[in-house]
């Protein structure tokens, strides 16, 4: 899975169309297979250097609409960069202090965690903050559409939206909609919760159990074990380590050389 940003970079480093940059991003961010082809054709249309360039990726490593929902929505490498800002400043250190710093920041990090997840818990919210903003919004979204119905089992729905006229079907067996969002995400889109309160139905049954706190928990349930006074710790048997000569990093610049007037007694009588 690559990071859409970079890919936006690579692009324009690549070709110097900064206009065209966008439209890249948007083919990335496609949820739908219809919206994939709408804009990859634009970018076509545009140039068929660009479009064969787009190709060597790999639909699934940058679409989401091809990513087998893997990415769960998320397009950057902003999930790894958080842990990045929580060690930084830790890769320059010597290793035991490195090791050291890295064991008591994540114990920072995940004792922080644990405690706002099992607050939330304590005071009744049921989702995690992302997953109930969103909620709040497509409700507040999904009381300008109509619905109806196409089956009896009322899984299958077409929905017109009365702001933009725009026609989506909705399949609540299949968990899909055309918006895209239901199946990214995992989370009812407006659409989905239209449906939900045109026929009386529990919108929380399509709500994935990942946005739940009862398993945010579960993420944060490991206890980092403190590591006491290094003199009270076993010693170690095993082999001894030793750094070998070769893969010592040559400092930058021109290497430094000694004058033969210079040079200290313990080097030798410089032969003058």
């Amino acid at each position: 899975m690559f990071c859409i940003r970079h890919i936006g970079s690579n692009f324009l480093r690549a070709f110097k169309v900064p206009h065209l940059q966008k439209l890249v991003v948007n083919i990335g961010y496609s949820r739908t297979v219809e919206e994939y082809n709408i804009n990859y054709k634009r970018l076509e249309e545009r140039g068929e250097a660009y479009a064969r360039w787009c190709d060597d990726i790999g639909l699934r490593h940058w679409v989401l609409a091809f990513d087998e929902g893997h990415r769960w929505g998320h397009m950057t490498t902003n999930l790894v960069e958080c842990i990045n800002s929580v060690l930084k400043g830790a890769r320059n250190l010597p290793v035991l202090a490195l090791v050291r710093a890295t064991y008591y920041r994540l114990n920072e990090l995940f004792t922080r965690k644990s405690a706002e997840a099992h607050e939330r818990k304590r005071a009744g919210f049921t989702y995690s903050v992302f997953a109930q903003k969103r909620i709040e919004t497509n409700m507040q979204q999904a009381g300008n559409i109509v619905v109806h119905q196409f089956d009896r089992r009322n899984e299958v729905f077409e929905v017109r939206d009365m702001a933009s006229g725009k026609v989506s079907v909705v399949d609540l067996a299949r968990r899909t909609c055309d918006c895209g969002h239901f199946q990214v995400e995992r989370l009812p889109c407006r659409h989905v919760i239209a449906c939900c309160a045109n026929q009386r139905l529990d919108w929380q049954l399509y709500v994935h159990d990942v946005y739940k706190m009862t398993e945010i928990r579960k993420v944060y349930r490991f206890e980092f074990t403190p590591l006491g006074d290094p003199d009270t710790w076993p010693a170690y048997e095993g082999p001894t380590l030793v750094a070998s000569p070769a893969l010592r990093r040559t400092s930058k610049g021109r290497p430094k050389s000694v004058h033969p007037l210079t040079a200290s007694p313990s080097m030798g009588r410089p032969n003058i």
